[in-house]
């Protein structure tokens, strides 16, 4: 059995590696919104076959990086509040939510500075669309992830 101060140091690095992602997601979403090509023509780093799925599903391809940006945003409130004992979900729903609004209004804004791109209202559409999807895939795998521990 783990004592309480080895779980809780845990939890605490779990909570820093859940906040690293966080940021390397959150810098990849400015980054691909803030590149001049909207194309991405330029990023010959990237699979053909993702450049072509990006290049015909705009609106798509602003949503699923907010997928996992909403997942982990979750994630890392969740084990916050998991160590601060706080149990106010609609709380932590309306909290996720104005970061999210914050992030993509930041990440289209930034693309009036751009001479080759435009910001779209979609984008922020899907965009917030998105980190719900990603909200609900946290605490579905949560509740999946309860129901093995349950069962065993």
């Amino acid at each position: 059995m783990i004592s309480y101060k080895r779980k809780n140091a845990y939890n605490r690095w779990i909570c820093l590696g859940n906040f690293v992602l966080f940021l390397l997601i959150t810098i990849s979403i400015f980054y691909f919104s803030w590149i001049p090509d909207n194309k991405l023509a330029s990023e010959t780093y990237l699979p053909l076959w993702l450049l072509n799925w990006s290049n015909t599903y705009f609106n798509l391809r602003t949503a699923v990086p907010f997928v996992i940006f909403g997942f982990f945003l979750e994630a890392l409130f969740s084990l916050k509040n998991k160590l601060q004992k706080n149990k106010n979900r609609f709380g932590f729903w309306f909290r996720n939510s104005a970061v999210v609004l914050v992030v993509v209004c930041l990440a289209e804004g930034g693309q009036f500075f751009i001479s080759k791109r435009h910001p779209d209202i979609m984008d922020v559409m899907f965009g917030i669309i998105g980190s719900q999807i990603g909200f609900v895939a946290f605490y579905i795998l949560k509740r999946f992830k309860a129901n093995l521990v349950e069962k065993k």
